[in-house]
C-alpha cells in the first residue's frame, strides 16, 4: 500500500529541527546549574553516568515527537488507486409512460403505482448494472442519466407522478430518448425496457422507425403492455378540477409494441395484472446479463494513527523519565 500526503508542503517544517538541534548541542554545557570548585582533577578518570546519556536521549526523543507531529499536518493517506475487475452487468434504460391513463384502476392501486413497484425492485435487484431512466407522455424527458448509483434511481422512480408531463402518449419520442442515453454504453448487451398502457397518439418520432435506430445500435427493447383486457376504471376530471373514475375499454396497441420488440430482437409482454408484471421483469432479469469489466475508484483513507500514536509514546515516555529518573535538583 503506497502513502501519499494530503498537504504534503508542511514536511518542509521538519527543517526547523534542524537549528533546534544545533541550539541544543551549542547550549549543552550551559544548561544545567553548576558548582565552582578548585580543581576537577579528582573525578576526571570517574566515567560517565548513565543518566548523562540519557539527558541527550530525550533531546531526540523530543525531536522524533515533533516530526510525528509535522507529518500528521501533512495528513497521511493511503494512495488513490483505481481497481479493474471482471462482473457480470449491463446497459439498460428504462422508459416508463406516466400518460394519466396510467392512473387506471385495473392494477393495484393503479397501473402507475404498481409499475413503479416492480421497477423499483428490479434495478435494486441489478447491482451490477448501468441503468438510466427516461419518462414520456406527451413528450419524453431524461429523468435519470446512466448510473450505477441505484439508490438514486429508485428514489426518483418512486417520486415518478402522472402530470409532470404534458398528457397523451408519444411512445416514439420516449424510445428516441432512451437510444440516446445508451447508445454510447460501454457493455456487450444493452437494452430499452419500454413500459405503457396505450397507443402512439403524440411527438415526432415514429415508433417503429425508433425502432429500426434502435436496432443499427444494437440495442434490444423489450415492451411491455400494461393492463387488463376488457374495460377498466379511468380516471376523470370535470370543470371544477374533481376526479371520478369512468369504465371504459382498455386498449393498448400490441401489434406496434410486438413490431418494435421484435425489430430488435427483444420481446413484447403483456402485464394485465400485478403478478404478471413480476413475474415479466423476472424473466427480463434473466435474460439480460454479459460480462464487462468495470473500473473502481478507491476513496484515499487518513492514515494518520500510527504516527499520532508514536507521538504519544514518545511525549510520554520523555515525561516519565524526566519526572522519575532524570529530575533536575536545583
Amino acid at each position: 500500500m503506497t502513502m501519499r500526503f494530503a498537504h504534503p508542503e508542511y514536511l518542509w517544517f521538519l527543517l526547523i529541527l534542524i537549528p533546534c538541534i544545533a541550539w541544543y548541542v551549542y547550549t549543552a554545557r550551559r544548561r544545567y546549574a553548576s558548582l565552582s570548585i578548585s580543581t576537577v582533577s579528582p573525578f576526571a578518570k570517574l566515567p560517565n553516568s548513565m543518566k548523562q546519556y540519557m539527558l541527550y536521549a530525550l533531546f531526540g526523543v523530543r525531536m522524533l515527537a515533533i516530526a510525528a507531529l509535522i507529518v500528521i499536518l501533512a495528513r497521511p493517506q493511503n494512495e488513490v488507486r483505481w481497481s479493474t475487475s471482471s462482473i457480470n452487468g449491463t446497459d439498460i434504460v428504462m422508459a416508463i409512460d406516466i400518460s394519466s391513463s396510467m392512473l387506471a384502476r385495473d392494477l393495484k392501486p393503479d397501473r402507475l403505482e404498481s409499475a413503479k413497484d416492480v421497477a423499483s425492485k428490479f434495478v435494486a435487484g441489478r447491482e451490477n448494472d448501468n441503468i438510466g431512466l427516461v419518462i414520456f407522455a406527451g413528450e419524453s424527458f431524461t429523468a435519470v442519466p446512466m448510473t450505477t448509483d441505484h439508490a438514486l434511481l429508485v428514489n426518483y422512480i418512486r417520486d415518478i407522478e402522472v402530470g409532470m408531463l404534458e398528457d397523451a402518449t408519444a411512445i416514439g419520442d420516449g424510445i428516441a430518448s432512451a437510444i440516446n442515453r445508451i447508445k454510447e454504453g460501454k457493455a456487450k448487451s444493452r437494452s430499452i425496457i419500454l413500459l405503457t398502457d396505450g397507443s402512439n397518439n403524440a411527438g415526432i418520432v415514429n415508433p417503429i422507425n425508433a425502432a429500426e435506430i434502435a436496432k443499427q445500435n444494437d440495442i434490444k427493447i423489450y415492451t411491455i403492455g400494461v393492463g387488463s383486457y376488457g374495460s377498466a376504471d379511468f380516471p376523470s376530471v370535470d370543470a371544477l378540477g374533481r376526479v371520478s373514475y369512468v369504465r371504459l375499454p382498455v386498449v393498448i396497441d400490441e401489434g406496434t409494441l410486438e413490431k418494435i420488440a421484435s425489430i430488435t430482437g427483444g420481446r413484447y409482454f403483456r402485464a394485465n395484472n400485478e403478478s404478471v408484471l413480476q413475474d415479466i421483469f423476472d424473466e427480463i432479469n434473466r435474460l439480460e446479463t454479459s460480462e464487462m469489466d468495470v473500473r473502481k475508484f478507491a476513496v484515499p483513507e487518513e492514515d494518520y494513527l500510527i504516527w499520532a500514536l508514536l507521538a504519544m509514546v514518545l511525549l510520554g515516555f520523555e515525561l516519565l523519565c524526566r519526572t522519575l529518573v532524570l529530575r533536575n535538583i536545583p
